[in-house]
């Protein structure tokens, strides 16, 4: 592509030759004279100096590469996501069913849908047009899949699940198993309650590899609009998660918990259950979240505290031995003892 038609594509102001053309992308350490690049992260600034990119996408003010064509936007990576799809086709299996693939006769398939091999659609399953099912999925009965979604192979929509348009589904993820439901018999036994609920995903949401949410005891597990999982994420039942929401790889959130929108957790991240996280939440990674957080807070550390107090607090960590040494000598000198001083 020309320079100029990717400066289209991306809104981007170009500075350069409109007519050099780009044959590729790479990172911008790894970039060739032909390649696009991007910088975002200011950490990465030095490469600017030694990178052999062809164009770079920069924010406004960055100084430019000598001899490098410029396209200036906001967000460069942003800018740099919207134009892979043009350098990479996402391969589309045809639409049809695999002869191997099993398909009950309720089934309702719309339009152009592409079912694998051998991938299972039980009874009463209604799946929207263009979407694709892909090699070992399975869709239990009376599941509800919407139209231009992406079903990876090995993943499973359970039983009355509905899903939303444009839904993915990456590989091995599970949706609507069993939630974590059992009532204590009093002989230190466990009663099974019945899962009888759904889950809910709705438009634009995607869930990661190995990701599972579970269905409600009664009502809904919802994933609102946008929001995105990742691998290896729990979401408990009976959980509502607000729209536009990212929960990074190993969040785990226990159940009838509701999370906000424009929510961010690091990885690792774990959230009690029956809290209430407020919008625009952000949690650090490993953070134990104990209780509700109000809107717009950003925490860390466990249990959760504001994330400057817990910077301050890990920072005065590394000094707590030598602190402690110089207590225990001025208590010497003093003649304090402390109980248990006689067992060291």
């Amino acid at each position: 592509m020309k320079l100029s038609e990717i400066a289209e594509i991306t809104s981007a102001v170009l500075e350069g030759d409109g007519n050099r053309e780009i044959s590729g992308l790479a990172g911008i350490e790894q970039a060739g004279p032909g390649e696009l690049t991007f910088l975002s992260n200011p950490r990465y600034r030095s490469h600017l100096k030694t990178t052999r990119a062809g164009a770079i996408f920069l924010e406004p003010g960055v100084h430019a590469p000598e001899g490098c064509g410029v396209l200036r936007t906001p967000s460069p990576y942003l800018a740099f996501a919207q134009i892979i799809p043009h350098f990479c086709d996402e391969p589309r299996p045809a639409p049809g069913v695999h002869a191997s693939a099993v398909v009950d006769p309720s089934a309702r398939l719309g339009a152009d849908v592409s079912i694998g091999p051998n991938a299972v659609i039980d009874a009463e399953v209604v799946v929207g047009d263009r979407t694709t099912i892909g090699a070992n999925a399975t869709v239990y009965r009376g599941a509800n899949i919407g139209s231009d979604c992406k079903i990876h192979s090995n993943a499973v929509v359970r039983e009355r699940v509905r899903l939303g348009n444009r839904v993915i589904l990456q590989n091995g993820a599970v949706i609507g198993a069993d939630g974590f439901g059992f009532a204590p018999t009093g002989d230190n036994r466990y009663f099974k309650m019945v899962q009888a609920g759904t889950v809910v995903l709705e438009d634009d949401v995607e869930i990661g590899a190995n990701t599972t949410v579970d269905r409600a005891t009664v009502g809904a597990t919802v994933i609102g609009r946008g929001t995105k999982l990742d691998n290896l994420v729990q979401i408990g039942h009976g959980c509502e998660v607000g729209e536009d929401t990212v929960l990074a790889a190993q969040t785990g959130i226990a159940g009838s918990t509701k999370v906000g929108s424009r929510v961010m957790t690091g990885g690792q991240t774990g959230i009690t259950g029956h809290a209430t996280i407020g919008d625009d939440v952000v949690c650090a990674a490993k953070t134990g979240v104990v209780g509700s957080v109000p809107s717009g807070a950003q925490v860390a550390g466990f249990p959760q505290v504001p994330i400057a107090r817990w910077r301050r607090l890990y920072a005065a960590l590394n000094y707590l031995p030598d602190v402690l040494r110089r207590l225990r000598r001025i208590e010497k000198k003093l003649g304090i003892r402390r109980e248990g001083d006689e067992r060291r």
